[in-house]
């Protein structure tokens, strides 16, 4: 009885640990989510307030928000093409360690270009903008040519794929008409000693007098009763006829 007790009891706090365990799983997954779509939500805000500045807003303000946007959209555009490609295409793992550590400068360009924004010292940040043109141009080229190579990459396999179908589908679709192809026709004049001749129509006359007693009798029979079309020779893609059936 005491072995009962003690394996029940044991029962008992496994299945509360293991409520707990996905208790705590599920809250965790729940605050991801929320901070993804918090994440997301602010990208956007920002995306969208970078965009208006850098339409209304003219001069040093004006270039700081388009060298922003230009950086954001770029990293962000490579670092879903190289995370979708990689999931099927290994190969990719190497490019993206490679971005990993371009978006270091690239974060570290955006914290500046973010300070400088706030910067009330105008000539000093107009002094600065070569530079940071020059920085942003650099990490975009950069990501842009990963984003690129990869998605060649794809295309190419997507190329190869369906070039290897086409070929299959031909050899099977001529496999398939296999009743299209005709025997080779002897070549005339071979086989036939050159001491005997015969004149055009000779052996279709004689054949066709020796075979007219015994086809006379056949012609009858099928002009007086309609030949069944049960006992026509089928083809192997033809169904077999089904019997009629009487009442």
């Amino acid at each position: 009885m005491e072995a009962v007790i003690l394996i029940l009891g044991l029962l008992f706090f496994a299945f509360v640990a293991l409520g707990v365990y996905v208790g705590v799983k599920a809250i965790g997954a729940a605050k991801r989510g929320v901070d993804r779509t918090i994440t997301q939500a602010r990208r956007t805000v920002e995306d969208t307030t970078l965009r208006a500045k850098s339409y209304g807003q003219p001069g040093v303000a004006g270039e700081l928000a388009q060298l922003r946007l230009a950086l954001r959209t770029s990293m962000r555009a490579t670092q879903e093409a190289l995370r979708t490609g990689v999931v099927e295409d290994a190969s990719l793992s190497e490019s993206l360690g490679l971005f990993q550590r371009l978006s270091v400068h690239g974060r570290e360009l955006d914290d500046d270009l973010k300070r400088l924004e706030r910067e009330p010292d105008r000539a000093t940040v107009a002094s600065l903008l070569p530079g940071l043109k020059q920085r942003t141009e650099r990490i975009t080229h950069s990501a842009d040519s990963l984003r690129w190579a990869a998605r060649d990459r794809a295309r190419r396999f997507v190329e190869d794929d369906l070039d290897a179908l086409n070929a299959q589908i031909d050899v099977e679709a001529g496999a398939l008409r296999h009743w299209t192809v005709e025997p080779d026709e002897p070549v005339r004049g071979q086989g036939q000693p050159q001491g005997e001749r015969h004149e055009p129509g000779t052996g279709q006359a004689q054949g066709s007098r020796q075979g007219q007693g015994a086809g006379s009798a056949d012609d009858a029979a099928q002009a007086i009763t309609a030949p069944d079309p049960r006992r026509r020779t089928a083809y192997p893609w033809q169904k077999t006829a089904r019997p009629e059936t009487t009442n």
